[in-house]
């Protein structure tokens, strides 16, 4: 007997942080669940977070049992704080998604960062417009609010009299007596959630630690390309993952602010006036035509190559399968291999710059917006900042587009600005899934039924993806095509490179898009990291520049990684600064073809690829 009422005593003392932070707990916890309504997608599939309900409940209990240990006078004073910025950061959150279809995130946070006080003045104001009153945003405020009255309850009491008091005063004695009466029910039903929650909520808890405790801005995004990663499920954690996420990259645009101010350039013999890059996105290579694909995917970029001003490269990597990361190695001057990191070194077009060359950035993608991902955020972050995007650039474009055709209007709304000597760089969006939506209807050239002899083996479904993303190739093509055509009477030369490969049902893989794991075998190599890449001499500058025509000839089946690109571009321009590497210049008779090209800073490319043909032998 003993024992039952010291199990029980037990019971009702785990029950006690509950009890003596009632209101808290249970407003909290509708908060909580209400901020998960409101946030999710109106979209088919859309579903809340699995573990939501135990992962808050016990969230929320250990939150009680740490009050539980502050002083009363102290407590009461804590909590209105977290009631306070626990509202706040809600309405906050579900403001963004009803404006921006968005929760918070990094590159919300950033932009707050830069806004000023009318900006939040008007925020402040439309908080309490009639429309977002009857918008989502109005259910937190209703619960705030409701809270606010059973929290003041007993000053609410004194001055209310009559009949609407004594109903509510009997309604309240009857909860009271339910839960004095079912007691040590309600404490076993409390261990029992305790238990289940905390079981279900270890491998979240995990992952969240992982996201909270990356050392790089790109390593908190890496671990979010992995399948079970940490889910930030409420508002209050987005907003201390969006400021961690911040701290980190706060950290490298230190850095490259100190790299930026210590750009030096000896000389400049602009040995090629006008320089363009365009950079694609999501290209695999084994569905370019140009490569051998069957399909007429590229014919425009065919015909530049059969008039012999196009030069095509055949062993060109990258150095990751994520766009951020290709950015940062590609625009610092800092090589793989090397000491340091990338925002150790300069960007290349803060020393195109320094130079004299004027440098136009028109990007697709990369413009500091609400509603951005992290790995646009992780991406962008040292091209948007205001101080490294003014070292960089003197035009850019300032709106992002369904199609990248429209980037050309972009283009030739800044062109007035233009110098002498030019640096333009195109950032496509290219094959980015959706593939769909990478192509006017209008333009549809292949069709499901186009795989039925070639891709037997495919489902209608899998076949439709397929046509989706050839026809996506087929309209970057002509995409391309209409920039190079706008150089093509210019002294300019043109370098197209996408980011990185894609896969879209390569062999039997059954799958789209892009592989993160660790673990790099062959075929993830062989479809994600080989890209296309080619070099373009217009008639004049070909004629200007024999030399540089004939290098580029004879360097067409050189060993090649992107992250060497800078080197490349400083020796088109001929400038002449300590951060230029002549082994890394892929033109030079001095050109380390043999440097290990590593894919995240892990796998030896070519190691795979030699052990792979050696396994084919002896198939």
């Amino acid at each position: 007997m003993k024992i039952l009422q010291r199990l029980k005593k037990y019971l009702e003392f785990v029950f006690v942080p509950i009890r003596r932070n009632a209101t808290f707990f249970t407003f909290m916890y509708l908060l909580g669940i209400l901020s998960a309504l409101c946030t999710l997608p109106d979209t088919d599939g859309a579903e809340l977070y699995g573990n939501l309900f135990l992962e808050l409940f016990v969230d929320l209990y250990c939150c009680c049992a740490v009050l539980l240990l502050i002083p009363r006078i102290a407590r009461r004073w804590i909590t209105i704080f977290l009631y306070i910025i626990l509202y706040v950061v809600a309405l906050i959150d579900v403001y963004c998604f009803v404006n921006f279809d968005s929760t918070l995130n990094p590159s919300m946070l950033m932009l707050v960062g830069e806004t000023d006080s009318r900006e939040v003045g008007d925020f402040l104001s439309s908080l309490v417009s009639p429309d977002l009153l009857f918008s989502r945003v109005g259910w937190i405020l209703l619960l705030a609010v409701v809270n606010i009255v059973v929290s003041w309850e007993p000053y609410i009491i004194k001055k209310v009299k009559g009949v609407a008091l004594d109903s509510y005063l009997k309604v309240r004695c009857q909860i009271m007596d339910f839960f004095e009466h079912y007691h040590t029910y309600l404490s076993i039903a409390c261990v029992a959630i305790l238990i289940w929650g905390a079981i279900s909520s270890v491998p979240n808890k995990i992952g969240c630690w992982k996201l909270m405790t990356g050392r790089t801005i790109g390593e908190v995004e890496h671990t979010l390309t992995e399948k079970d990663h940490g889910q930030m499920y409420i508002p209050i954690y987005r907003l201390i993952f969006s400021a961690y996420a911040n701290t980190l990259a706060a950290q490298q645009i230190g850095l490259l602010i100190k790299a930026a101010d210590k750009v030096s350039v000896d000389s400049c013999s602009y040995r090629s006036p006008n320089i363009v890059l365009i950079i694609g996105e999501s290209y695999g290579k084994h569905h370019s035509q140009q490569y051998g694909y069957p399909l007429e995917t590229t014919p425009r970029q065919v015909r530049l190559e059969k008039s012999g001003f196009l030069t095509k490269f055949d062993d060109v990597i990258t150095c990751w399968n994520l766009t951020s990361f290709v950015f940062k190695n590609v625009f610092s001057l800092h090589v793989i291999g090397e000491k340091g990191e990338w925002c150790d070194y300069p960007l290349f077009p803060e020393v195109f710059r320094k130079a004299g060359y004027h440098v136009s950035f028109i990007t697709n993608q990369f413009l500091p917006k609400a509603k951005e991902a992290v790995y646009d955020f992780s991406g962008g972050f040292f091209l948007n900042n205001p101080k490294l995007s003014k070292e960089q650039f003197d035009t850019r474009n300032t709106s992002l587009h369904y199609f990248d055709e429209d980037l050309l209007k972009d283009y030739d709304q800044l062109k007035s600005q233009n110098g002498k000597y030019n640096l333009t760089i195109f950032h496509l969006i290219g094959q980015h899934v959706n593939y769909r939506t990478r192509f006017r209807n209008s333009q549809t050239h292949f069709y499901a039924s186009t795989y039925d002899e070639m891709r037997p083996e495919l489902t209608n479904k899998q076949k439709k993806v397929l046509s989706y993303y050839d026809n996506a190739v087929l309209y970057n093509d002509s995409v391309v095509y209409q920039i190079v055509k706008k150089f093509k009477k210019q002294d300019a030369i043109v370098i197209y490179m996408p980011d990185h490969g894609e896969e879209c049902y390569e062999e039997n893989r059954g799958f789209i898009c892009r592989n993160h794991s660790a673990n790099i075998d062959w075929p993830l190599a062989h479809y994600e990291f080989e890209i296309p890449f080619w070099i373009y001499c217009s008639p004049k500058y070909a004629h200007n520049h024999p030399e540089i025509f004939q290098q580029i000839v004879q360097a067409r089946h050189r060993r090649f990684m992107t992250d060497a690109l800078p080197h490349l571009l400083l020796y088109l321009a001929g400038i002449h600064t300590k951060d230029y590497h002549d082994e890394y210049n892929l033109l030079s008779p001095n050109y380390k073809e043999d440097r290990p090209r590593i894919l995240k800073n892990t796998t030896d490319y070519d190691q795979l690829r030699e052990e792979h043909f050696k396994e084919m032998k002896r198939k």
